[in-house]
């Protein structure tokens, strides 16, 4: 009797399920594939028609056309004509062959009470500072195993133009020595440098350094580029790839990093005591080549760059700003309206990449839904286009919590799209540029990364801009042995809570 009583199991809402999962599936497969399914009708009917004509109808049909030594000859000259010209106008493919990311030294490593502690006894006369510091530090997403240079674990810190050069030397060196022997590229085989550095521009420049420890050759193509913030590591991209389609049968090695060591702030204010909890060591070696030879071994290939600059507004060119306090420190001032400048500038790049990366699908809807808002309703609320359906993985720059949690809220991504970014943070911090490759290194090292998978690296910088690049793998990488991670990628993910109390 209960059984007969119990009511029937509910099917499920196939109305629901169909609207939001089949039928957009449906359209997408449907816009996507317009032009293949309308040729496979008319190939059919072609095919069907010449199987019913029959050999000899067919070449007296040919016969007929009337074809003569001239005509040949014309048609002939015209293809490989614009053959010739096609091939000649199209941009070398660039590719990246390998990278390499510097692993400090546990002797560097700050854990959060050495970090306070440090900062209770610099900043002693000013308790709301150490304060501020430690709200800051629990909520950073930062972990216990980041490291900062030795010349910031002294007290006071001694922050000389030796030990800067000394950081510059460790970081860089270690990174290009592991480049070398991943690649087995020799010093003398490097055709263009590209160094970027924001803060610590010494002279001679850090490419020079380079160059004089390795003893490269005196007609190598050097450039050094400095203050050009966290995204600089994607404007070297863009320099190396704009000279490789210039300089055939060519590599670049790009280096980005960023010195701690002289930019360590010392005084009291706030909005410059900020950079102090988040960023930490690293640099990242890249070896990129057009030399076809290459396409075999290299692991991914240069889709789109697209850079963004929003200098020409007041708001974003003061919103990070070097400057002295009122006690002639010298700091970065990160401004209260970062987070809503680094939004406009992601809305103006990713209108920019849209196009070149989005099925038709997408790029359909976003366009109605923005000819609806222009005509017929201004609150129609703007359609934001997935592009979960254009890339695999997403490198957002780990520049701070909240930059990720804005991007993987405005882009609709999950918490495994964003896991690369929030760990990266958590284990290295803010590496500055560096911070990409770090991401890109996790992926690999989580073994996810398969052949013909698409990256989307996304890096904000000073100025303000806003720069993205787009990589396809060449093939399935395995997972590495070595690298930053290998010592602990088997602990990651990791629960980052949203307070840690100290």
């Amino acid at each position: 009797a209960k059984h007969l009583t119990m009511s029937p199991p509910k099917m499920p809402d196939l109305s629901t399920s169909t609207k939001h999962k089949y039928v957009k599936l449906g359209y997408q497969y449907l816009v996507n594939n317009f032009l293949t399914l309308l040729l496979i009708p008319i190939l059919a009917y072609t095919a069907l028609e010449l199987f019913r004509m029959g050999p000899e109808e067919i070449l007296n049909h040919l016969n007929s056309l009337n074809f003569n030594l001239l005509h040949i000859l014309c048609s002939s000259f015209l293809i490989i004509f614009v053959s010739t010209v096609y091939f000649m106008s199209k941009p070398r493919t660039i590719y990246l062959v390998d990278y390499s990311c510097f692993k400090p030294p546990v002797t560097c490593r700050v854990p959060f009470a050495t970090f306070m502690e440090h900062s209770r006894l610099n900043l002693i006369d000013s308790p709301k500072s150490v304060e501020f510091q430690m709200r800051i530090l629990e909520r950073s997403g930062l972990g216990e195993e980041t490291c900062l240079p030795p010349a910031i674990h002294y007290i006071p810190p001694t922050p000389t133009m030796d030990a800067a050069r000394s950081e510059a030397e460790l970081v860089i060196f270690t990174a290009m020595d592991d480049l070398f022997k991943k690649t087995g590229l020799k010093p003398k085989d490097i055709d263009i440098l590209i160094v970027n550095c924001s803060l610590f521009s010494p002279t001679p420049s850090l490419s020079a350094m380079i160059i004089n420890k390795y003893k490269l050759r005196s007609n190598i193509k050097s450039l050094n580029l400095s203050g050009m913030g966290c995204s600089a590591s994607l404007i070297s991209v863009d320099v190396a790839r704009d000279l490789l389609q210039v300089h055939p049968n060519s590599n670049a090695v790009i280096v980005s990093t960023e010195i701690i060591t002289p930019n360590y702030y010392q005084g009291k204010e706030r909005a410059m005591l900020l950079p102090n909890c988040l960023f930490r060591m690293g640099a990242a070696a890249i070896l990129l080549s057009n030399r076809r030879s290459d396409r075999w071994r290299a692991k991914y290939k240069l889709c789109h760059l697209v850079r963004t600059h929003r200098g020409a507004e007041d708001k974003s060119y003061y919103c990070v700003y070097q400057q002295e306090d009122d006690e002639s420190h010298v700091g970065i001032n990160l401004n209260k309206d970062l987070m809503a400048i680094a939004g406009e500038a992601l809305k103006s790049n990713i209108t920019t990449i849209g196009p070149l990366v989005l099925p038709a699908s997408e790029q359909l809807l976003f366009l109605t839904s923005l000819i609806g808002r222009k005509i017929f309703n201004a609150k129609w609320k703007p359609y934001i286009p997935d592009f979960k359906m254009a890339f695999e993985h997403f490198c957002i720059h780990a520049g701070g919590r909240a930059v990720i949690d804005e991007l993987q809220k405005n882009l609709q991504l999950s918490a495994e799209h964003v896991e690369a970014s929030r760990m990266t943070l958590h284990r290295f911090g803010n590496t500055s540029s560096s911070s990409l490759w770090y991401e890109l290194s996790y992926i690999e090292a989580k073994g996810k990364m398969k052949r013909g998978d698409r990256v989307w690296q996304i890096a904000f910088g000073s100025g303000f801009k806003c720069n993205s690049a787009v990589w396809k793998s060449n093939r399935t990488i395995k997972t590495p042995t070595e690298g930053p991670w290998s010592d602990c990628i088997d602990r990651y993910p990791v629960f980052i809570p949203e307070v840690v109390k100290l």
